[in-house]
């Protein structure tokens, strides 16, 4: 079975599902694009962090202690960050 036939029975079952089937698969889709965003974003913030507080290796398979203060400061800075955004859009909403 070449891609083209495979291609071709999707839409067809695209087509003849259900609105109340579309509407669910939509969500679904919705749902997980939202997932990945989310994971991106806590890779983003942890590839941020990392290089900006971890300075030795980690061979004790801990933090030393400089570094974990300042992993945590640079999560809660952006925890921050997020936050006064996410207050920001919210007021412009209201307005």
């Amino acid at each position: 079975m070449d891609s083209l036939e495979v291609s071709g029975q999707t839409a067809d079952a695209l087509r003849n599902m259900s609105d109340k089937d579309k509407q669910e698969l939509q969500q679904f889709v919705n749902n997980e694009t939202q997932k990945a965003q989310i994971q991106q974003t806590v890779h983003n913030l942890t590839d941020l962090c990392f290089r900006k507080c971890i300075t030795g290796k980690i061979s004790s398979g801990a933090l030393d202690r400089s570094e974990e203060p300042c992993m945590q400061n640079c999560v809660d800075r952006w925890m921050d960050s997020q936050m006064t955004v996410v207050r920001r859009l919210e007021s412009l909403q209201h307005r």
